[in-house]
């Protein structure tokens, strides 16, 4: 067999080898072929999050909030969950949460009542999937985060491709 003839048999048989050795992994990342994605709204009372595209809500999901949900976050490690208007602000791909979109709390307001107090607001509040350790939680336990906002990881793969980076978030109590 030539040099040749044993090149093109071998990269013959990995791809042959590749296409059959192994189950395919599920796609973590997603295209979003949808309308526009203009905010993001948050009823923390009724656990549900909504994607609006303009006045209309292309896609709703139950969430899981901080594990004291009730009231606005004010302080590091008081498990609740922000209220008020914000933006997204960044995107994990790494997340130990499967995927995550970062809220910009605090904001200002939110610094100055902390240090008005001698507290520290606390800070990382996401968007995110359950992960492993969420998937261990729920649904036994509803509220679970620090104070983020949580959905299914599939759900989140969702997420993730729908919004971009300054997509309001408005968290209603």
């Amino acid at each position: 067999m030539s040099r040749t003839t044993r090149r093109t048999f071998s990269l013959s048989m990995l791809a042959f080898l590749a296409a059959c050795g192994s189950p395919q992994q599920p796609r973590k990342f997603q295209r979003y072929d949808g309308p526009p994605i203009t905010q993001i709204q948050v009823n923390k009372g009724q656990r549900r999050m909504h994607l609006l595209s303009g006045a209309n809500v292309v896609r709703s999901y139950d969430i899981s909030l901080g594990f004291q949900p009730v009231g606005h976050k004010q302080f590091e490690g008081d498990g609740k969950t922000p209220e008020g208007v914000y933006f997204i602000d960044r995107f994990n791909p790494r997340s130990r949460f499967h995927l995550s979109a970062g809220i910009n709390y605090p904001n200002e307001r939110d610094r100055a009542f902390a240090a008005a107090h001698g507290r520290d607001p606390g800070g990382d509040i996401f968007i995110h999937g359950r992960g492993p350790e969420g998937n261990n939680l729920f649904p036994r336990q509803r509220d679970w985060t620090a104070g983020c906002i949580a959905v299914s990881d599939a759900e989140m793969e969702e997420i993730y491709a729908a919004i971009q980076i300054r997509t309001p978030v408005v968290i209603l109590p």
